[in-house]
């Protein structure tokens, strides 16, 4: 998609906007959703699309300490029961607009999610909160405007660390934990806090982001620069979700005949030189799924800042909520040196710009192992028809090299 087009998008998409808020409507989807959504309210993601493909799935759910319930799904390969004891565990964590439906959107030979079951793994899918496969609040309705007031910061500290102590308290074991683009962000973020880190075995980093001053991505940039962040949040706009009747709309009228849809993802994502176009349609049934306004908002504010920091609320609420006028640093010295890492990280990549990338790892205490592709864009790790080869392979024998963990 050239520029012209993108600015035709985000106007087409804000007058959307304007048009459903006078018509009373607080939140893009806070009304009917789109056919996937009324259906994953029937079904989990097990029955959706991991069971069809035989592999055995159960559901779980996990209250968060600020009262979100999240799903979780586990794997296991073919003809393995369930209840009876398997490999180490690990844990799929999704990035930005996606679901735990990501790790199983292509064949079983080529999705990260049954690969790691066949090769014996006990498998957990993470989903945080405000993605379909995710269950809600305790207390509050996805039309309050409280329930979409958080960032990944939350997703990390919240959802990633009760997620992670939820499977290990289930298996009796520490967990490796797999993420790709927000997942790596959730994953370093939550990695610096030791009550976090002491559960987790080792992780492997798809696309790893902790520094974001380098975007190269000239449409991510033109939204930046025109502070469609603050705009959707003075609109009052809360909850981003794409699946919803206008936001569906938007995309159908984006992707039929007025611009290649994989051209799009490039424009955003960086080329990606193995991903398979004729399964866009079938992508679309499930992604993107929702996030939050303020979320965006605080991904934007690492690229105006170049920081790698909590949500900068403004110099007085920053008083309130840290205790100083500036967001405090998520300090990746913190990450203890023992915790082994495995990243791959691509040249075409837009969004986890290398030079970002160098820095992240110039202040880890440990050097991680890295898989470097210098074709690779930011969805070839999740989505390449060569990534078992290309990087899959790699990630599992990182994880073998770890042997047996204790309990923990």
């Amino acid at each position: 998609m050239d520029m012209p087009v993108a600015m035709v998008v985000v106007v087409t998409f804000l007058l959307h906007i304007f048009i459903t808020l006078s018509a009373g409507e607080a939140d893009i989807g806070s009304t009917q959703d789109s056919n996937i959504s009324r259906r994953s309210r029937k079904q989990g993601l097990c029955a959706q699309l991991i069971q069809p493909s035989g592999y055995p799935c159960s559901e779980h759910a996990v209250q968060t300490k600020d009262g979100y319930l999240l799903g979780l799904q586990r794997v296991s390969s073919p003809g393995r029961d369930l209840r009876v004891q398997r490999g180490p565990p690990v844990l799929l964590q999704h990035g930005l607009f996606m679901g735990g439906d990501g790790w199983f959107l292509d064949s079983t030979n080529q999705s990260l999610g049954f690969i790691l079951a066949d090769h014996g793994f006990d498998v957990w899918v993470g989903n945080v909160r405000g993605t379909r496969w995710s269950h809600g609040h305790v207390s509050m309705s996805v039309k309050d405007k409280k329930f979409w007031d958080w960032s990944w910061q939350q997703m990390a500290l919240y959802d990633l660390s009760a997620m992670i102590h939820y499977i290990s308290s289930v298996t009796d074991s520490k967990v490796f934990v797999v993420g790709h683009s927000q997942g790596t962000i959730m994953s370093l973020a939550a990695f610096t806090e030791p009550n976090i880190a002491k559960d987790v075995a080792g992780a492997a980093l798809l696309c790893p982001i902790s520094y974001l001053g380098h975007v190269s991505s000239q449409f991510v940039l033109r939204l930046v620069s025109m502070h469609l962040d603050q705009m959707l949040l003075a609109m009052g706009i809360h909850q981003l979700n794409f699946k919803s009747n206008v936001g569906t709309q938007i995309l159908d009228s984006i992707c039929d005949g007025h611009a290649d849809c994989n051209n799009m993802l490039s424009s955003i994502t960086g080329k990606n030189c193995c991903f398979n176009d004729s399964r866009v349609d079938f992508y679309l049934e499930y992604e993107p799924h929702p996030s939050s306004s303020k979320n965006l908002h605080h991904l934007f504010q690492m690229i105006r800042k170049g920081r790698f920091a909590k949500y900068d609320y403004g110099r007085w609420r920053n008083m309130k909520e840290y205790g100083q006028p500036e967001p405090p640093n998520f300090d990746l010295t913190k990450i203890p040196g023992s915790l082994k890492l495995w990243m791959g990280y691509g040249g075409n990549d837009a969004l986890a710009d290398v030079t970002d990338f160098q820095q992240t790892i110039g202040e880890l205490q440990s050097k991680p192992e890295l898989l470097y592709l210098e074709n690779y864009g930011h969805l070839d790790f999740l989505l390449s028809v060569k990534a078992k080869e290309d990087v899959y392979d790699n990630m599992i024998g990182f994880f073998r090299s770890l042997g047996k963990f204790s309990s923990s």
